[in-house]
């Protein structure tokens, strides 16, 4: 039988989804196969079947198809249960949860949102689910607008109900606190008889999450973006009516504001335009246009032509009605919205006591590592030791997204490089958070000139003059090598805009290879489905020969430690063992002896063909004696044809997450990012900088 738990509210606006993000990351890594079941789902003209679970599959790859993740729709439900079907209702959960269960060794039920018309018959219908079930039960209530002995009693009355179902109930979490009462809030719960043994939490409210982002508005109000589309993740603090002439109107404004208004106001819709060019007034969040009169041909010509537009959009809808909407709008976390997502997961790490939750609900950990449990793995040694990254490529927005995922974690620091007024231009249009970021520009920083005197000192006697050292700290590239040289930054990350090259010449001329080590290589992280490989070297060297490739072998078995993997190394041929032989086969054969002498205890095997190396099958005919084959966790290719093509081979067809290429040998750590690098791929690269930042 799988582990559960389910997942309730005593109300509405109880940002329950803040939870089930961080319930279901948690889970996920810890687990092996997590589902995600909501027994009663809300579909309306506004919310499809898709909306309620797009969120969760998006976010966590989760591979389930809705018609599996439900039993009802809300409307379904309440006419079996009033029509008095209420065993055919709880036999028809029942079976689709088992179905689930049949499948995956953790369900996550989701109990209803709470519709302020129903909540009687709500908390009722999810306690019977709850029991039916057999789900341990985790209560949620808000903490908004309400006082303490409030949330006390509403507890109370939830414990109650999912007592007297004979449910198990094993915590309550508190949401929506206020920041300063979080504190004293979580005291006063402990004290409560009723909830003593019990799992207690208290999450405080987030401005982030509660508040509307663009795309947001624009799904509820069903409206037509016609400018500022990429911007969709800014958020709106409030909502203007734009009815006064523009000079008086202009007092009014504030920062977030969506401002509400008519196409024919040219004054107003090109006023506002200008209004977040100027440093001297508030940054306008969009503008929608409702349908009294239409914006005119010439003026979306004007727009079109400017270099920066603010998010614009029409509705179907007038004024009084549109600003009728937009007060009954309650703020959601879709899949597109990265930020919020972000923090939601970040509030959950902070408040939330993932061990002792871990001791109350999962009765069985899988011995497998996922690629979701390792990743995890990495960010909590991130965040054990925080460390200082510099990004160099300021202006792109991935690597801007990325930096804002990151900084939300609380992972890292982060500097970027770049122009600060555009960088700022660009975070501000796409929405993002980055306030936590540090920008320089090596153009007019204060640090150029140390730096480049530095950089002259160490290359003086190849040749370099002060007046090319200069030159060189203008580069972001150079900049940013320097910054982890002098100790003003742990690591840098590079190659989403700038070549391999351009980014490992400078940690060449720099930073240098350690002592020992004569040759800078690389190895890819490859997350399979339930274990983590290293390959190497996949991305640096063309064709090693054999003292390059035994240190290649001993870096990334020195790499796989670092990020807690057990290196069983095999240095792979096409032949196994004594069986072959010829140049290539001898090259591998001599580098397993030199890499021996050098590292004695090291678990080491070469040549090997890859079958022998991973199937316990194949090695116990081809090298029944060895310690590596058929169990062997790093693996170092030939020659850079044969890795790069593998890696890639392996990542597309098993569907491997592959992070890297991690660049090892060097005295401080450098990373190169792909240019058709994703913002997953960033963030990871920026976690492994960080943690070999930690084992200098």
């Amino acid at each position: 039988m799988a582990n559960n738990l389910y997942l309730t509210t005593t109300e509405g606006d109880s940002h329950k989804k803040i939870v089930t993000l961080g319930l279901l990351e948690f889970l996920l890594r810890k687990i092996e196969k997590v589902a995600y079941f909501k027994p009663i789902i809300h579909v309306s003209d506004i919310q499809s079947i898709e909306d309620n679970f797009s969120l969760f599959k998006t976010h966590f790859n989760l591979d389930i198809p809705n018609e599996q993740m439900y039993a009802y729709t809300f409307d379904e439900a309440e006419k079996l249960v009033s029509s008095g079907n209420y065993d055919d209702f709880l036999e028809g959960i029942v079976k689709q949860y088992k179905n689930l269960e049949e499948h995956y060794d953790f369900v996550l039920c989701d109990g209803t949102d709470f519709n302020i018309h129903t909540s009687t018959f709500e908390m009722d219908i999810n306690s019977r689910i709850a029991s039916v079930l057999a789900c341990p039960v985790l209560i949620i209530t808000p903490a908004y607008k309400k006082e303490i002995y409030n949330i006390i009693q509403s507890l109370k009355i939830a414990n109650e109900s999912f007592q007297a179902d004979r449910c198990d109930v094993i915590g309550s979490i508190v949401t929506r606190v206020d920041e300063d009462r979080c504190i004293s809030y979580l005291e006063i719960l402990k004290e409560q008889e009723q909830l003593k043994n019990q799992f207690l939490s208290v999450i405080p409210e987030s401005a982030v999450i509660n508040t509307p982002s663009i795309l947001e508005i624009s799904r509820k109000l069903k409206a037509t973006i016609l400018f500022g589309e990429e911007q969709a993740n800014r958020q709106v603090t409030r909502f203007s009516v734009g009815g006064m002439h523009l000079e008086n109107y202009l007092w009014g404004l504030s920062d977030g504001t969506m401002i509400v208004t008519t196409g024919d106001r040219v004054d107003i819709i090109l006023g506002s335009l200008l209004i977040n060019q100027s440093s001297n007034f508030p940054e306008i969040a969009g503008i929608i246009l409702t349908v009294e009169f239409v914006i005119d041909n010439m003026v979306l010509q004007l727009i079109e032509g400017l270099p920066a537009t603010l998010p614009i959009m029409v509705v179907t809808d007038t004024v009084t009605g549109t600003i009728s909407a937009l007060d009954r709008l309650k703020p959601d976390i879709l899949p597109e919205n990265t930020g919020k997502i972000q923090t939601a997961l970040s509030l959950f790490d902070t408040h939330i006591d993932s061990e002792e939750l871990s001791r109350i609900i999962i009765k069985n950990e899988s011995e497998k590592v996922t690629p979701k449990m390792f990743e995890y793995g990495l960010i909590q040694q991130a965040k054990s030791d925080k460390r200082h990254i510099v990004l160099p490529e300021g202006s792109d927005d991935r690597i801007l997204k990325a930096a804002e995922s990151l900084l939300a974690r609380d992972i890292v620091s982060i500097t970027l490089l770049g122009n600060e007024e555009k960088i700022r231009a660009r975070v501000n249009e796409l929405g993002l958070d980055l306030r936590q970021a540090s920008i320089i520009d090596p153009v007019d920083s204060t640090l150029s000139e140390k730096y480049a005197t530095a950089f002259y000192e160490m290359r003086k006697h190849k040749g370099m003059t002060l007046e090319a050292a200069s030159k060189a700290m203008l580069d972001v590239s150079y900049f940013g090598t320097m910054m982890v040289q002098l100790g003003d930054a742990d690591g840098m990350v590079s190659g989403a805009v700038h070549s391999t090259a351009e980014t490992i010449r400078p940690s060449l001329q720099i930073i240098k290879t350690r002592k020992g080590v004569p040759v800078v290589s690389s190895v890819f992280l490859m997350c399979l489905e339930d274990r983590v490989l290293v390959y190497g070297d996949c991305a640096v060297n063309t064709n090693p020969d054999a003292d390059a490739l035994a240190h290649i072998a001993i870096s990334s078995a020195e790499t796989g430690e670092t990020f807690g993997i057990n290196p069983r190394v095999a240095l792979l041929s096409y032949s196994t063992g004594t069986s072959g032989s010829g140049e290539d086969v001898d090259r591998v054969r001599e580098a397993t002896d030199l890499a021996r002498s050098l590292k004695p205890e090291m678990k080491i095997e070469g040549p090997i063909q890859y079958d022998a190396a991973v199937s316990k099958k194949v090695a116990a005919t081809k090298m029944p004696d060895s310690n590596v084959a058929g169990k062997a966790t790093v693996f170092i290719f030939p020659d850079l044809n044969t890795g790069n093509n593998t890696y890639k081979a392996v990542q597309r067809e098993t569907g491997a997450i592959a992070i890297g290429p991690i660049l090892q040998g060097l005295n401080k750590p450098v990373n190169d990012l792909s240019r058709g690098c994703t913002i997953p791929d960033i963030i990871n690269t920026v976690i492994i900088t960080a943690i070999q930042a930690q084992h200098p």
